[in-house]
């Protein structure tokens, strides 16, 4: 689906228009592109006085070739531009602030800085969890820092993504893999549409790769609802980085899901997930073919839209079975015969609709809560087998789907976000993919919202 305003703004003519009406203006967003440079710039890197993970993250930035700077490059502008030498990343490690004075640091590190980020640059402030925390002070201090990380995400502009990475105070080997992880994800293109995130790195089974361009290599990854989409987008973004894809879709999808396995070498199943036996069914199919599934990815879903008084019984029960109820029948399935095994991984697609609720779709919204609810009773239960559960909530995103939608709560969707545009089925599938690595295995038990940092529910 194009975005004709977002064409029409990067003309000559748009340009002046929307300066001079001060009307929303969708930056060009970096994505990923295999053996791409991590960021387009340099990386400055400050800590708080007493912080612990500012030398194991420069150790990653270096590890990933990115180009590290631990003072500014220069305290005079440019001239022309008035901005400082370009920045790709300000990386600010605040886990050594244990009180409210000290969040004067933050001011003092982002305030000469502010300007110096480059378009589709990062902005990552690292944290600890205020439940970790030592005293209430702390904890007070650490929570403050999700304040600032979001009203960045606002004000930079010009496609930079702000995140808040806290990271357990009681780590161990897995910890430090995942960090890593996160830090890969959220400063490359893959993040392109995630910002004013908060995503928590506990401890858990992980295993760095090989090849960092390669993170799944030799994973058998089952994805639902993959003929079309996101669905589409994800098997082939899950290919792309080494993973064998089993593509599940209804059979009326068969053409379609047919197209995607043969473009991407998986293999497909045609069954309709709401249907009695279609657990075993599956279970079956993966045990005599593969012995196994590492990462089940539940994408599958449905949209019934009308408003509650008008809704009838039937809408209801279809949004709430294929977008939840099939979940729980299918994890319960492959759990009870171990066939996820040690490192693996639950991704389940929610919706910010699950998490601010919308006029229409109290069926859908109700489903993607579950979803989240599935992740928060989940993680924790199945954190001693050593599998990860997380969720992705997609904002607007496009799709035939939302094509459908009338124009003007359409363009609502669009512009109402730091990035004032749309999301890709590639950014879904970018963010699913990173929660799927075998090194992601510390982060479990979050929801992480790709919507360009949407104003719904914010």
């Amino acid at each position: 689906m194009t975005d004709r305003y977002a064409s029409f703004v990067r003309s000559g003519a748009g340009r002046a228009l929307v300066k001079r009406l001060g009307l929303p203006d969708p930056p060009r967003l970096r994505r990923h592109t295999p053996g791409e440079p991590l960021l387009p710039g340099p990386a400055l890197l400050g800590a708080a006085g007493g912080s612990r993970l500012a030398v194991q993250v420069g150790r990653i930035l270096l590890d990933a070739g990115v180009e590290l700077r631990d003072t500014p490059a220069s305290s005079t502008p440019d001239p022309t531009t008035g901005r400082l030498p370009g920045n790709g990343a300000l990386v600010y490690d605040a886990t050594g602030i244990t009180d409210s004075t000290g969040l004067r640091q933050l001011y003092d590190f982002f305030h000469p800085q502010a300007r110096s980020v480059l378009p589709s640059g990062r902005v990552i402030v690292l944290g600890t969890p205020p439940a970790g925390c030592g005293s209430p002070r702390e904890a007070t201090a650490q929570r403050s820092l999700e304040g600032l990380v979001r009203s960045i995400g606002k004000e930079f502009g010009r496609g930079v993504t702000a995140q808040l990475v806290y990271v357990t105070p009681d780590g161990d080997a897995g910890t430090a893999t995942s960090l890593e992880a996160t830090l890969r994800f959220l400063l490359s293109g893959r993040s392109a549409y995630v910002s004013g995130q908060v995503v928590r790195v506990g401890t858990g089974t992980a295993t760095a790769p090989a090849d960092w361009n390669r993170p799944l290599a030799g994973q058998v990854v089952l994805v639902t609802g993959a003929a079309r989409g996101i669905g589409a987008a994800v098997a082939r973004v899950l290919s792309r980085d080494g993973a064998q894809v089993v593509a599940l879709d209804v059979p009326a999808a068969g053409d379609a899901l047919a197209a995607v396995v043969n473009e991407i070498g998986g293999t497909a199943v045609q069954l309709d997930l709401t249907g009695a036996d279609a657990p075993a069914r599956l279970a079956d199919h993966l045990a005599d073919r593969h012995g196994r599934v590492d990462v089940v990815v539940h994408n599958a879903g449905i949209t019934r839209d009308r408003t509650l008084g008008r809704m009838d019984a039937d809408r209801w029960d279809a949004v709430l079975d294929v977008n939840l109820s099939s979940q729980e029948r299918i994890n319960d399935v492959l759990l009870e015969r171990e066939l996820i095994p040690a490192g693996g991984r639950l991704v389940a697609v929610s919706s910010i609709a699950g998490i601010a609720g919308n006029r229409g779709q109290t069926n859908y919204a109700t489903s993607k809560a579950g979803v989240i609810g599935l992740v928060d009773a989940l993680a924790p239960a199945l954190a001693g087998r050593g599998i990860s559960v997380n969720a992705v909530a997609p904002g607007f995103i496009e799709t035939r789907l939302t094509a459908r939608v009338p124009l003007v709560i359409r363009e609502a969707g669009r512009r109402m976000n730091s990035m004032a545009q749309g999301g890709l089925p590639v950014d879904v599938a970018e963010t699913i993919g990173w929660l799927a690595w075998p090194a992601s295995g510390a982060v479990s038990g979050n929801v992480v919202r790709v919507c360009g940092q949407s104003l719904l529910g914010a």
